[in-house]
């Protein structure tokens, strides 16, 4: 008779390749959906199973959906003269959750880092630069994050971009609200005095 793997501990292994779930946490989702209805727990795989059967790239932005293009970029009450451009496609999420941004997006699914072997090629540029040829966009908005790999992203950027007589801009970066400035970095003081703005 073959011995098979103990379910339980098998999902548990499953789960801890999430990222941010460790041993404990892996264990509690597990005897979380054993005490739940067998429908539950059918409806969690179907999802998991739409999520990569369904979702594809925006032929236009990049972000993944499973429409093309995307509900964003179809929405005809977005403002079409801004361009937004994000690392990754978590990103969009974060932005729209804000409530403060109207426009449109472009998703790169990386920056520039030479010690991981990613150039400007890897990212998705070809479509961007054919929207900024193609499309009335007066600004964009570089928000790539505040690291080394998104600085020289941005600056790479910027370069690409302003020939094309296109407004380019750099989301603030700086001290959080509600945060001491005795705690924070120099970089982050420094980003913070550079990118202040007038009252």
């Amino acid at each position: 008779m073959t011995e098979t793997r103990d379910p339980i501990q098998h999902l548990i292994e499953e789960f801890r390749k999430l990222p941010g779930i460790g041993p404990k946490s892996a264990q509690r989702l597990v005897f979380h959906l054993l005490k739940r209805p067998e429908e539950e727990s059918r409806s969690l795989a179907q999802a998991i199973l739409d999520l990569k059967a369904r979702l594809g790239l925006c032929s236009e932005c990049n972000n993944i959906s499973d429409l093309d293009p995307c509900r964003i970029c179809r929405d005809p009450r977005r403002d079409r003269k801004t361009i937004c451009i994000v690392e990754e496609p978590f990103n969009v999420l974060s932005i729209e959750h804000s409530g403060s941004y109207r426009g449109l997006y472009h998703v790169l699914h990386g920056v520039i880092s030479p010690a991981q072997g990613i150039g400007p090629e890897e990212l998705r540029l070809e479509t961007l630069l054919r929207r900024l040829a193609g499309e009335e966009v007066e600004e964009v908005i570089i928000a790539t994050n505040p690291t080394a790999e998104g600085e020289a992203t941005a600056l790479y950027l910027a370069r690409l971009i302003k020939p094309s007589g296109v407004k380019v801009t750099r989301i603030g970066v700086g001290i959080p609200m509600g945060s001491d400035i005795e705690y924070a970095d120099a970089l982050t003081i420094s980003k913070a005095l550079s990118g202040r703005s007038s009252y």
